[in-house]
């Protein structure tokens, strides 16, 4: 009996209504290119901090999926440095960091490259370079052996574990790739987006990797969407909205793996997926225009660094209100320090204080 997509008969010859893709397909497209034309108006300095931007979001949100928090700015600074990007506030980068920003940067940077089982293995190793995931020793920059048995996909707790699925066995994983590689490198007739969808459901099906699959298989989805946008420059994270719908990312994902070898389900919910992804990053693209106009309009002003890296946060995510004891706390100085420098900002019609209330005096940026 069949359980799994790899036992099918014509395994791995996907198929798709066409008919029922291409209206949403055009649509991607259409948006793709109107975010593309958006960002080629915005000047290099403005591109390249949106490519920051979103490159530093996609990175943290690949590794939250799997459970793994890293440090916002050590990824960001990591990035800047391996760009060439000169920016402030640069911190010191974990080897672990880093390795992911290596993976990532080479997937877009150079998506027109062959992909092969050694640029895999790199990748992998850049995952886990001491071949330890968690407290869990694993082979690193190679395939799974199986040597613990067989590679599935479980939750629950111990005694009541439920497999999600059941990969194909280790000694099949050198033939399967090949064939993925093949039609990834020689591939010219599918469309890049969907490619892009599918090579994320056949890397994820293979599952070749001891640990690290989903985030290999996002590295490569991302490198195959900047083929198709024909440029390195990321302006959506599909990682940051994968991690928004990620239980209907998994659920949808069991049920294509267990399912024939037609694919529009999965097909449908990436393409949407991606447009969301859109949506989101013409948001993100509006704040760092924002945020770059709000500096030339204050770029004569006299601001300490405190002032600067807490209008910076203001400007960005900041959680939360602004009060006096947040912003001692943030810029490491007294309350009277911290109240002089909000004081100041105030002056010079920077902050108003908040019509929120409350226990304590909060502050907020002054509207335009």
């Amino acid at each position: 009996m069949k359980i799994y997509l790899y036992e099918e008969q014509n395994w791995p010859i996907f198929k798709w209504d066409s008919e029922k893709l291409i209206p949403i397909l055009s649509y991607v497209r259409h948006r793709q290119g109107k975010l593309i034309g958006k960002m080629g108006a915005m000047g290099f300095e403005l591109r390249n901090q949106a490519n920051l931007e979103i490159l530093t979001q996609e990175i943290i949100k690949s590794t939250e999926i799997e459970g793994e928090f890293l440090n916002k700015e050590q990824v960001r600074s990591s990035i800047a440095r391996r760009l060439g990007l000169e920016i402030s506030g640069l911190v010191s980068s974990e080897r672990h960091v880093d390795g992911i920003v290596d993976l990532m940067i080479d997937a877009t940077e150079n998506y027109d490259g062959e992909l092969n089982k050694e640029r895999l293995f790199s990748w992998h190793l850049s995952l886990f370079p001491s071949s330890r995931s968690g407290n869990h020793n694993i082979i690193s920059g190679n395939w799974r052996d199986d040597s613990t048995g067989p590679m599935q996909v479980v939750s629950g707790a111990l005694g009541k574990e439920k497999v999600h699925y059941q990969a194909p066995p280790a000694t099949q994983i050198e033939n399967e790739m090949r064939i993925f590689f093949d039609w990834i490198n020689l591939d010219l007739q599918t469309d890049p987006v969907l490619k892009s969808a599918i090579a994320h459901l056949w890397l994820l099906t293979i599952h070749p990797f001891e640990d690290g699959n989903g985030r290999i298989s996002r590295a490569i989805s991302d490198m195959l969407l900047s083929r198709s946008d024909e440029q390195s420059y990321r302006f959506y994270s599909m990682s940051n909205q994968i991690r928004k719908e990620r239980n209907l990312y998994y659920d949808i994902l069991e049920k294509t793996q267990k399912s024939d070898l037609d694919i529009t389900t999965w097909l449908e919910w990436f393409l949407n997926c991606l447009l969301n992804s859109i949506d989101s990053s013409e948001k993100i693209l509006e704040k760092i225009i924002y945020k770059h106009t709000f500096w030339l309009a204050h770029k004569d002003l006299s601001l300490n660094d405190r002032q600067r890296k807490i209008l910076n946060m203001q400007l960005d995510d900041f959680e939360g209100v602004l009060n006096t004891s947040k912003w001692a706390k943030i810029g490491k100085c007294s309350q009277d320090s911290a109240l002089r420098d909000i004081q100041d900002l105030i002056n010079k019609g920077i902050l108003v204080k908040s019509k929120q209330g409350g226990r304590s005096t909060n502050y907020e940026l002054k509207a335009d």
